[in-house]
């Protein structure tokens, strides 16, 4: 397990073989044999010595020379990274981060309605403009004008209806908000109010079609995980905030404690990293995988763990359709799905298969591959019409 979850950091073996000489106390035979006994009945036991930040891990290895030799294999992990992972494993359960605008949510307050509406406005009088080009940009205006409109009225009426919402701001506070918010069910649309009392921050939020299926995948009705879901976003706090708010109102994904940990934000001219995502809530990069609208905004190194979705634009599509009239987040679902297997089945096959038949002696390069949620993400230019490859919501798999 632990060469799993960290395995980038084998320091040094503990033995006749590195030592020069056996380890004849009693209390180390005894601890060896126990470890070892524990493996055979598929119990997962290491002896841990913390270090400030990091913490030490004895994993009780068998010689092939010296039969009964207590012999240890040593890794060195941040401290409660093993901990956090092995539960995660135990409970087949990965990491999901999400970006939120056009990646879940499409927001506009009036005036960026208005200012869409000017740059269609400024294309329609294009003289060149095709009779095709020119209904599909006459149909995106109707559906912006409308849609600005109805916040407009939102904005101006004082009959609305109100939530009230409690948030764990990131300076763990808590903090009771009520503010107006109506709910446009057949839209899929959301529209409310960032500061409560201030119209001017009124935002028009489409949902994307298919949120509820993936909230139902990754966590069951029953309240199992399927996979940990983290938030990493450039927006502003309070937006972030309240659009969560809106798309897990019942704290199922995230739950009300853990929102300042599992809530990350990002500079617009910093990079995100899993690195950062996982500061405070410890996991493993190879365990956890992106969805978002741009690569180019991850770090180098977690560029494969990325699977970019197709912009949420419904002021275009409002269907989003991407693939056999399936919605895009039926279909990354359908990814995510796929991806959770792949590696759950490599993991409880062939890994702890080869991992128990190392022996004390067996030097790094004999170590299996490590797999890596990355590895499960199949990407051809992009398009997510090719990846209906998974059951449909509903049927999933365990």
């Amino acid at each position: 397990m632990v060469y799993d979850i960290h395995p980038e950091f084998l320091d040094f073996s503990w033995g006749s073989k590195s030592r020069g000489t056996e380890l004849d106390e009693p209390t180390s035979y005894q601890f060896h044999h126990f470890c070892i006994l524990q493996l055979t009945r598929r119990i997962q036991q290491t002896a841990v010595v913390e270090d400030g930040e990091e913490e030490l891990h004895l994993i009780a290895m068998q010689s092939k020379q010296v039969k009964g030799l207590a012999c240890f294999w040593c890794w060195s992990a941040p401290t409660g990274l093993y901990a956090a992972c092995l539960r995660m494993l135990n409970n087949r359960c990965l990491a999901l981060v999400l970006d939120l605008d056009e990646t879940v949510v499409f927001s506009n307050t009036a005036e960026m309605f208005q200012s869409r509406l000017d740059k269609i406005m400024s294309g329609l009088e294009d003289s060149e403009l095709d009779s095709a080009n020119e209904s599909a940009m006459s149909d995106k205006f109707n559906r912006t004008f409308n849609d600005k409109q109805l916040l407009v009225d939102f904005n101006e009426t004082v009959r609305s209806h109100d939530e009230q919402g409690m948030l764990r701001k990131p300076s763990g506070q808590l903090e009771f908000i009520t503010r107006p918010i109506i709910r446009l069910q057949d839209r899929n649309a959301v529209l409310t109010r960032i500061a409560p009392t201030d119209p001017s921050t009124g935002y028009f939020v489409n949902i994307r079609p298919g949120w509820d299926d993936l909230k139902g995948y990754l966590n069951t009705a029953s309240g199992r995980q399927r996979f940990k879901v983290y938030v990493c976003t450039m927006a502003g706090r309070d937006y972030a905030l309240e659009i969560w708010r809106l798309l897990d109102p019942e704290g199922r994904l995230i739950s009300l404690n853990e929102i300042s940990q599992r809530l990350i934000f990002v500079r617009p001219d910093c990079k995100k990293s899993l690195e950062r995502v996982f500061q405070d809530s410890l996991c493993h990069p190879s365990m956890a995988t992106v969805l978002d609208d741009r690569r180019d905004v991850w770090d180098e190194r977690d560029k494969r763990r990325v699977f970019v979705a197709p912009p949420y634009k419904p002021l275009v599509d409002p269907e989003d359709k991407v693939a056999n009239g399936h919605s895009a987040l039926h279909t990354l679902t359908n990814i995510a799905c796929h991806a959770r297997k792949g590696f759950f089945s490599y993991f409880d096959g062939m890994l702890l298969k080869n991992m128990n038949e190392l022996m004390y002696e067996n030097e790094v390069l004999d170590l299996p591959y490590n797999p890596d949620v990355g590895d499960y993400l199949q990407f051809k230019n992009n398009n997510t019409a090719r990846h209906s490859i998974a059951p449909m919501p509903g049927s999933f798999g365990s």
